[in-house]
């Protein structure tokens, strides 16, 4: 079984765009969820959104994840077991279209906090909850960027390779305590959050995916649902692309 019933699920990046989609996807398997982000405005937009696609009402919870103080309180003011955490939030606006040589170092320093550090703290944080509830799953969000090697991203794609090589990792130190650990990839979607990106680099996808076309949020949510159910563990460790085949890997 796949569904999502008496578990508890984290989704962080919860306000708006994938995340959201997340959560619907999660509650509408029957999650008790728990929506994280840095924004409060958005994030209690998504709960409005959640409860009335699917009447469920999650948890909210703030937290800035370029703060390790937030990151750690958020896992000290959850009780109980935790089935699935979905780490979602990340930056993803405002460093496309820089050359590795004119990127500030300030703005990698910010990309890399929230990106990297605050995908390891998370887990870290919620890595006693997920043991505890004896079939817990990581879901890190990765990006397929990093995987052709876009140019003029060198930022994005350097975090997102980070999270590639610590879910592997990850996957290895936690299996034990069976816990698993996956990242999945997706390419550039039609959201609020992709609309600076260049035209020209949205037809390149939209051409030269294996499905043609744009493509939206729901699908890649639902395939992050599917990934905190129990049969997923299968496929710890792995980095699934979840881009109509833009990439094969």
């Amino acid at each position: 079984m796949n569904d999502l019933s008496n578990r508890r699920i984290i989704v962080t990046g919860a306000g708006g765009g994938l995340g959201e989609a997340i959560a619907i996807a999660c509650a509408r398997k029957g999650a008790d969820l728990i929506l994280s982000d840095f924004n409060e405005v958005t994030l209690q937009r998504t709960l409005e959104r959640v409860e009335e696609a699917t009447g469920a009402k999650p948890g909210l919870h703030l937290c800035d994840l370029s703060d390790p103080a937030s990151i750690a309180e958020f896992g000290k003011a959850v009780e109980g077991p935790v089935h699935g955490l979905i780490n979602n939030g990340a930056i993803a606006t405002g460093m496309g279209g820089i050359g590795f040589e004119d990127i500030e170092i300030e703005a990698w320093d910010k990309l890399m906090q929230v990106n990297v550090r605050g995908t390891w703290l998370m887990i870290r944080a919620f890595a006693p909850h997920l043991r505890d509830s004896g079939s817990g799953r990581v879901v890190n969000l990765a990006s397929d960027t990093a995987l052709w090697g876009a140019q003029n991203l060198m930022s994005y794609i350097s975090s997102k390779g980070a999270v590639m090589a610590m879910t592997r990792g990850m996957a290895r130190e936690l299996g034990p305590d069976k816990v698993g650990v996956v990242a999945i990839a997706p390419g550039i979607l039609r959201t609020e959050s992709t609309e600076y990106v260049p035209e020209a680099r949205h037809r390149l996808y939209e051409t030269g995916r294996a499905v043609p076309g744009p493509q939206g949020t729901e699908e890649a949510a639902a395939v992050a649902a599917f990934l905190v159910s129990e049969p997923a563990i299968t496929l710890t460790g792995q980095i699934l692309p979840v881009d109509h085949g833009f990439v094969f890997n």
